[in-house]
């Protein structure tokens, strides 16, 4: 059960959207009977608002159960067409601080590598470019501040160009950082914290007003300890 209302993660709503903070460990949408989500916790926000209305709540977008982070709904049909389109096209600016097991091996570049879904398992993995559905993608690293040094981690801060499932998990397993706590991509690493990866700020245009908007929020997940001052 969740202790919080949900009343308390969201950032900001006005007519057209709702934008909230997804806490670790909670699905975006139902995961199965008896498991809370974002999505019917706010339809039922909403819905106390307006009694004897059911409210409308398109999810635009969506972080992996264990991640934490930034997430924005539209409450008209209009503003989740507006949303989507800016999702899929790059038009929105989508940022995550990750902490990884081991130092990256430079400062910031891009990593793009081709991956492929395997839906039986629930994971990707990366594939040559001549996999049949293979699909390119990519993002953005610039390695931040080092945590504890006999600890051997590297906080990264990524700018994410394209989506995709388990992408940065899978692209940074694939590199040689794998995600702390990731015990997917990871399963031999550190036990015992969260998953290293939060959507620490969101941009995008307004779908009504065009107007330019950005929420950002810090990572409070245990695998951030070494670094949640420094973020």
């Amino acid at each position: 059960m969740w202790n919080y209302q949900i009343e308390e993660n969201i950032l900001y709503e006005d007519k057209e959207i709702l934008v909230c903070r997804k806490t670790a460990g909670m699905p975006v949408q139902a995961a199965k009977i008896g498991t809370m989500d974002m999505e019917s916790a706010l339809k039922n926000y909403l819905a106390q608002k307006t009694p004897g209305k059911i409210p409308y709540l398109g999810v635009v977008h969506r972080l992996d159960q264990p991640v934490e982070g930034i997430l924005v709904f539209a409450k008209t049909s209009e503003a989740a067409g507006n949303l989507s389109k800016q999702m899929m096209a790059g038009g929105a600016g989508k940022y995550y601080l990750a902490v990884t097991e081991g130092k990256a091996k430079s400062s910031e570049g891009t990593l793009t590598d081709y991956l492929k879904k395997n839906g039986k398992a629930n994971m990707s993995q990366v594939v040559s470019a001549n996999t049949q559905g293979a699909k390119k993608r990519s993002f953005t690293i610039k390695s931040g501040s080092a945590g504890d040094k006999r600890k051997s981690r590297t906080l990264l801060k990524i700018r994410l160009e394209t989506g995709r499932h388990h992408q940065i998990r899978v692209q940074l397993s694939h590199e040689g950082l794998p995600l702390l706590g990731d015990r997917k991509y990871n399963p031999s690493g550190e036990k015992g914290t969260s998953l290293g990866l939060c959507s620490s700020c969101l941009e995008f245009k307004h779908p009504r007003t065009g107007k330019m908007m950005k929420f950002e929020t810090e990572p409070q997940g245990s695998a951030f300890l070494d670094f949640v001052k420094k973020v």
